[in-house]
Parts: C-alpha cells; structure tokens; sequence
C-alpha cells in the first residue's frame, strides 16, 4: 500500500511528532509511506529515512491564527499560496497513492483550505478504481468549535472521508466531547489509542533529574522562566536540570533564559530522544500538548502540566485536568505561573505513584497501522466491484 501522509505544523511541533510516529510504524509495517510536509524544517522529524516531500514553509503569523506567514515571518501572497495548492497536487499525481492520509483536517486546520479542498476535489475527479481510500488522522482532544462549524465539517468527512482515526483511548476521551457532530459521522471513527513512544525504547545515556520542555517554543517563555526561577526554591535544587526550549523560541528570549541559569542547569533548544530522556528524570515539566503527554505517560515519569491557554484554547487545559484528576499529573493554570506555584507544584509531582503503569492504551502508532492495512483490503475489495 501507497501511503501519502500530509501534515502541516504551524505554531507548534506537536503535528508533526505525531504524524512522524505513526508513519513510522506504517513503514515498519511494509507500507510505502511518503510524507508530504508544509511547516517549517525539525530536526528528526521526520525520520531522515523517510521519503518526504517539503512544499514551500508555511507558519502562523503570530499565536492567534490570524494569518499565514513564510519563513521570514511575512504573511503570504495569494500567488504563493496558489503555488503552494499546485505543488501538493503535483506530488499527488506523482505519487498515485493508495491511501492518502491527512492530519487534523477538516476537524483543524482551516487555514489549509486553499490546498486541501482542491487536492479533495481532485481526487474526488479520479475513476473509481484508482481512487485511495481517503483517511483523517486527528488526536484525542479537539478545540471546541461552533455546532454550525462542527456540522460543516461533518459533512466534508462524508462527502470526502473513508475514515477517521481518533489517536486517544476512549475510555479517557471521547470525540462528542469536543465535537457535537460526532453522531454523523460514527460510522467512520476508528480509536486507535495514544501515539506514544514505544515502551521498549531504552533510557538516554544522558541523565537529567528535571527535565523542562516547551514543545515548539513559541509560547512557552513564561513557563521556561518560572521554572528557572523556581529551581532554589525546590529540593532539587542541586540536582541536574535541562530545559528544553523548543525551536521556534526567539533568539532574544532564548539569551533572556540563558542569563537566569544556575548550578547544574543546562539549556538547549531540541532534543530529539526527549522520551528517552523522561525515564531517566524524577519530575519533567511541561505543556500539555498531546506529545509530551504521551512521552511522560510511556516513561512513567511524574509531571507538572502548565496547559496552553491563550487565545481561548481549551483543549491542552482538559487534557491536564483529566489528567491531574486520574492521579497522573500535577495541572498548574498559566495564569498562575510564578516562582513559588511553580516549586510547589514540583514538590507535589514528585510525590505521585506512578511505580505501576497506567492502563491507558499508547500503542497508537502500531494500532494506526494494523487498522490502515484491515480497512485498506475492504476498501479495495468494495473499489473493484
């Protein structure tokens, strides 16, 4: 099976991991995977042995979402964005695939449509026989939008989509939570649980007692800063600290953290074996993101999670919450982020159980897989007749 995966990251990293994950496992299964990519460049995400197609970098011009921006930041020409619609048509037609998965859309990434719609209707043009079964790869928890909204987006699943594939365990979410039309489109939901790391992915030979992350960086200086000055107010004080500032942090951001440091406290912009890393730590803080989630839930690691919540978002807020209820975390609001929140919140990570694994279902990426190649032999069964 041909597998031409798009995923497009905008503010975050958190889009690409994922897709990156579970398009692994797809190749570890025998399928030919291409990965067609339209943020900016991260180092080990994709795989390098992946094959991968990179369309012109888009990002968001600023936290909010209001527009599209290039990579130096400028907001993009509808030309360029024209270009752009083309070009993933283009490698579309070259790839000829079986299955042609896309990531968050229609359920996110809206700011896509100028090339996701055309690329929809254009397969939608091809015969029947050639035509992929046609996938959406979405996480767990979605922002929640207006019923107007999350009706139109239902009915692009139906008229366009074979499948949906929700990366969460139902028993922790379920997507008529945050998504009200979720009964139209029931036939074609498939769980496949949380795209974690493996759980035999062996420990980093670096070791770091707290490890501090802020996904891409865009967002998270408050967070970085309030756990720099948090450290002497801990018992981990003379322990090993790493923080891990995200790529997309600002230079002027990243010098203002490095002037804050003290004792046995490093600081970096990416490593990529960051879920190595956890299962050797005592305490990471961090984000809410799905990703990182899923790291410190694989490394069995006790956690503080300072949700993302600018803007509006809700999503990153339920995910720790539930969380922090479920004894696994410790939830810190953004708007509570201060020195002494901070430590205290570590203290009280520190202290959770975690000895004995959690029940939740991680094997999403060999689960995405196995589920693909199963639909795939109907789908192709029901093309030929």
């Amino acid at each position: 099976m041909k597998v031409m995966f798009y995923v497009q990251h905008l503010l975050g990293i958190g889009h690409l991991v994922r897709a990156s994950r579970i398009a692994s496992a797809l190749s570890e299964a025998g399928q030919e995977v291409t990965m067609v990519t339209g943020g900016m460049a991260v180092d080990g995400f994709p795989d390098q042995q992946m094959t991968r197609i990179q369309l012109s970098p888009l990002r968001s011009l600023d936290d909010n979402f209001s527009g599209l921006a290039d990579e130096q930041g400028n907001r993009v020409s509808d030309s360029d964005l024209a270009s752009r619609r083309d070009a993933l048509i283009n490698a579309f037609d070259r790839i000829e695939p079986d299955c042609l998965m896309i990531e968050a859309f229609p359920f996110a990434r809206r700011q896509m449509r100028f090339e996701l719609l055309p690329l929809l209707e254009h397969v939608a043009t091809l015969p029947k026989a050639p035509r992929p079964m046609i996938v959406s790869s979405i996480r767990d928890i979605l922002q929640p939008r207006s019923a107007k909204r999350d009706e139109a987006t239902a009915q692009l699943v139906r008229n366009h989509f074979d499948l949906v594939l929700v990366h969460g365990d139902e028993r922790f979410a379920t997507l008529d939570e945050t998504f009200s039309a979720s009964s139209r489109i029931s036939d074609r939901l498939v769980y496949t649980g949380m795209v974690a790391p493996s759980n035999e992915a062996v420990p980093a030979n670096d070791r770091y007692d707290v490890i501090v992350s802020a996904g891409g960086g865009a967002v998270g200086e408050d967070l970085l800063q309030a756990c720099i000055a948090a450290r002497e107010l801990t018992s981990l004080k003379s322990a090993r600290w790493l923080v891990i500032t995200g790529p997309n942090l600002p230079e002027e951001a990243f010098r203002r953290l490095q002037t804050g440091l003290s004792g046995q406290m490093e600081i970096t912009r990416f490593r990529p074996d960051l879920a190595s890393l956890l299962r050797n730590a005592k305490v990471s803080v961090s984000q809410a993101g799905y990703n990182t989630v899923a790291d410190v839930l694989s490394a069995r690691c006790p956690g503080v999670l300072v949700p993302f919540a600018a803007g509006g978002e809700q999503e990153q807020t339920m995910r720790a919450t539930r969380l922090e209820k479920a004894g696994l975390a410790i939830c810190l609001p953004q708007q509570n982020l201060s020195a002494c929140r901070m430590a205290f919140a570590i203290e009280s990570a520190c202290k959770l159980d975690l000895a004995n694994p959690s029940d939740m279902k991680l094997d999403g990426a060999g689960n995405t897989a196995a589920i693909l190649k199963q639909r795939y032999e109907t789908f192709r069964r029901g093309r030929s007749t």
